[in-house]
């Protein structure tokens, strides 16, 4: 149920974290979700196609632990990746998962990608070995799976938890990587990012939002106007 609560004699903007169907001339927020996932995996295959041009130089960027220039990888490494083989296996979950978490509330969703992306990658910088290079959007997938999972519950939106459940059958299995001794995997990477989507989770839940907010509700429906 949709509640906003207002001073009497005052018109004041219910606090949003999402962009639903917005006014006249927006564009839905599904289709801007859709548009900017898209756009984030175009991206990932540019960048791919550059360091193949490039005799995958570009993968020199990734996340260097404890190594001061290796600190930048920590914004670069989610958009490198070992080879098309390692693409492809990322790109059907970061088109759906990016998706179904910018759907379910694009600012919140974005600020979402933000700390898993910056959480993971300084976790990995400072504990994973030295003798290593962490590169892919893995940590973000890994992350995306734990915020659509936990946020549900944490805000308790029936909604939420429903489509928390469906993607924990359709990609939990995959979650068993945050555990060592795959050769060549950068465990860390989902480890952390798997808390870190926890993490994003109960940072953003619209309950915190709402106590912030003095009362005055805050409102976001899965895919719909909030």
């Amino acid at each position: 149920m949709d509640t906003r609560r207002q001073r009497p004699g005052r018109q004041r903007p219910g606090r949003r974290w999402s962009g639903g169907q917005g006014s006249r001339g927006q564009r839905p927020g599904w289709q801007v979700a859709g548009a900017v996932a898209v756009g984030f995996v175009v991206l990932l295959w540019a960048v791919e196609l550059l360091d193949g041009l490039l005799a995958h130089r570009l993968d020199g960027w990734g996340i260097r632990p404890r190594d001061a220039e290796g600190l930048g990888g920590v914004l670069a490494a989610p958009l490198l990746h070992g080879g098309w083989d390692h693409l492809g296996a990322n790109t059907g979950p970061a088109l759906v998962l990016g998706f179904l978490a910018l759907v379910t509330g694009l600012v919140r969703g974005l600020a979402a990608t933000a700390i898993i992306w910056l959480a993971s990658g300084l976790a990995v910088w400072l504990v994973a070995g030295s003798d290593s290079v962490h590169l892919g959007a893995s940590g973000l997938i890994f992350g995306w799976i734990t915020y659509l999972a936990v946020q549900g519950f944490v805000d308790r939106k029936p909604g939420e938890i429903v489509l928390g459940i469906v993607v924990l059958l359709i990609y939990g299995g995959v979650l068993w990587g945050v555990l060592p001794g795959q050769p060549g995997v950068s465990w860390q990477g989902h480890l952390f990012g798997a808390l870190a989507g926890v993490l994003a989770a109960v940072l953003l839940s619209e309950r915190r939002a709402g106590g912030r907010g003095g009362g005055r509700g805050v409102r976001r429906g899965v895919g719909g106007r909030r």
